[in-house]
This record gives structure tokens, sequence and C-alpha cells, in this order.
């Protein structure tokens, strides 16, 4: 990899495992978050400030080569306040130093589809925080398109990994009750296909897109697991740390949906769970051919990460 000066927003997973990669292969890599928290290593520099002040941040990026936006505004009652400035700041910051903007992203946008996503995929969001992340990447690609910025995405799917927290996903939720020996509430058919993606392999994809300028204007869909259900995923895991066997409860949808009434989290997670109601796969030939970026083994990204979220869940 080509060394750079490199701005990282962001310091969860994925923003930690990007400063770090990029700092061991000679970048000079400089963290922003609120803070000022970040992986405490040589060649890391980190900052505290608001990225949603475009002057600062700027001022915190003047000389970068490129900004990675691995923001994550909270939980999703707060995207519609949060995401919006955020993005926006962070889109002018890439502008006004002349930085390649790679963004992280998710799936959400697709919407409901019965077939593998590919990235050339049209957008159809059928909620609302699809319909923002579709309307980020516009406004980015828009930015591209008229010359003042370059940019591009990575699409991941459900997280997985050592590092992705409980609340990184639906999956990562089932896992703790079920590494714990408690029975697991599930709120979709957990024998649906599902695709997931190794923290670190979005990582991987994010830096790619980084030093590849054919890539630019575009999105890419990070390369990700085989099709594999919730309740394989969770009994391989419990395997592999010692754990019983998972026991799943299924909550009926309606329950779910009348929970949202009182609950803003659930209601929010009513509007993503047609993901987990029919297969929900990826197409990722183009990232793999373009970036050379392919899926991290899956029987070893199941065994890091059941080690980590077995120590969690029971520590």
């Amino acid at each position: 990899m080509q060394s750079q000066r490199m701005v990282v927003v962001g310091a969860g997973p994925v923003g930690s495992a990007v400063a770090c990669r990029a700092a061991e292969q000679g970048s000079s890599v400089v963290v922003v978050t609120r803070s000022g928290r970040g992986p405490d290593i040589d060649g890391v520099r980190l900052i505290a400030l608001d990225a949603t002040d475009r002057a600062a941040l700027g001022a915190a990026s003047a000389g970068a080569d490129v900004i990675v936006n691995c923001a994550n505004p909270g939980s999703y009652p707060a995207w519609e306040r949060e995401w919006p400035p955020l993005a926006a700041s962070i889109l002018g910051a890439a502008e006004d130093v002349g930085a390649v903007l790679v963004t992280l992203s998710n799936l959400y946008g697709y919407g409901p589809v019965d077939e593998p996503m590919t990235r050339t995929m049209p957008l159809r969001p059928s909620d609302h925080k699809g319909a923002l992340r579709a309307r980020m990447w516009e406004e980015a690609r828009a930015a591209h398109e008229a010359g003042r910025v370059r940019a591009t995405e990575a699409r991941a799917s459900d997280y997985v990994g050592p590092t992705a927290p409980v609340t990184s996903s639906i999956l990562a939720r089932y896992a703790a009750a079920t590494l714990a020996g408690k029975p697991a509430r599930v709120f979709s058919d957990p024998d649906q296909p599902h695709a997931w993606t190794a923290v670190d392999d979005i990582a991987a994809t994010l830096l790619a897109l980084a030093q590849n300028e054919q890539a630019w204007g575009s999105p890419w869909i990070v390369p990700s697991s085989p099709p594999t259900t919730v309740r394989d995923v969770l009994s391989e895991l419990s395997r592999l740390s010692g754990a019983p066997p998972p026991r799943l409860r299924t909550l009926p949808r309606p329950v779910v949906r009348m929970g949202g009434w009182l609950v803003p989290i659930l209601r929010e997670l009513d509007g993503v769970l047609y993901q987990f109601d029919r297969p929900f796969l990826v197409d990722t030939e183009e990232t793999t051919a373009v970036l050379g970026i392919r899926p991290s083994p899956w029987p070893t990204v199941l065994a890091e990460t059941a080690v980590a979220w077995r120590d969690r869940a029971v520590g």
C-alpha cells in the first residue's frame, strides 16, 4: 500500500481497524472523534473535535490525501437528526482540502430485493434509514460528478468479528444471549440465508478504495460470507466457544410492531427486518476483480469471533 496522509472520522470497530492498518502500512493517520479516543499506536494521532464543524474538520484535515468517513451517529432514532449535518460537513471538508472521500455505508438503500445485491443495482429504500443512506450517497456522487470532490463508498452487511460490539448488528445481540447460555429472542426468520461482513474485510476494502482511482465515483459492496443463516451462525459460534446450542424464540412481527409504539428502537428495527424475512445476499465479483479484495476465510472469522464474543457474554 502506498503511504498516505489519512484522516479517519470515527473510532468504532471499523474506524479503528482502518487507522491501525493504515499506520502499520506506513501512512500518517489522524483519528477524529468527539472524545479524542481511538487506537493508541504509533503513527496514529488522536484529535477531539465535533466533525459537524466543517471548518474545524477541514483544519484538522489540511494536507490529507484521503478522508475516511467511519462515523456512527448512534442509535437508529438519532439518524435523521445527526447524520445530515455530519455527512455534509465531512463531504465539505474533503472538498475544501482536496482529499478523496471514502465512506463506510451499508445495504439499507437497496430495500427488499429478490436477488443478490450488486453495486450497480438501483437504490429503492423501503424505510427512512435506507432513504437517508441513499441520499448521502447521491449527494457525494453529485459532488464527484461536478468535479468538486473525488468520492466513493463501501457498502457492508451485518458485522462479524471479534471487535464488533453488541450494538453492531442484530446477530451480535442474539449471540450475546446465546453465548451466555440464555434463550435468544429473534425478531425474524432465523433460517433465511444471509451475508455477513467481517470487520477486517471492511477495513481492507476502504483502504483499497482510497488508493484506486478506477473505483472513485462509484459504490462498492464489501466481499462477505457465503450465505449462512442466523441459526447456523449461532450454532457454530456456540460449538466453537463451548457454549450450549442456541435456543431461539421468534417474536411474532405484530408483537414487535406493537412494542414499537412504546420503544423507539423496536419501531426502527421493524423497518429493516425485511433483511431477515428472505435471502439477503450480495454479489461482490466486481469488488474482487477491481480491488483484489476477497472475503476472509469464513471458518477463521467464526473462530476468532466466537472466542471474543463468548468472553464478552460471560465476562
